[in-house]
């Protein structure tokens, strides 16, 4: 295993869930993945090794913060995609 694949980004899987509660019919998958790129670029990185390390020591409310700003981002980055996708 690399270096590369050892270390994950906690809102990278907060992310995704997000795309999946507003996803829409149209959206294509350059879309979408355009809107993960946009929403992972505004967020802070959180970084972990093991995702049981992660869930261990994340609080329900610090998880729930995570999880609204996730959302927060995903909205605001589907707004920007669309409004600067060329036709």
């Amino acid at each position: 295993m690399s270096l590369r694949d050892a270390v994950d980004n906690f809102y990278e899987r907060l992310v995704v869930d997000a795309i999946d509660a507003t996803r829409q019919d149209s959206d294509t998958a350059d879309f979408l993945t355009d809107v993960m790129c946009v929403a992972l670029n505004r967020l802070p990185p959180r970084y972990y090794c093991h995702s049981i390390d992660m869930m261990f020591y994340l609080g329900d409310d610090e998880l729930k913060s995570m999880k609204q700003k996730s959302l927060a981002a995903v909205k605001e980055a589907r707004d920007f995609v669309a409004n600067h996708q060329r036709n």
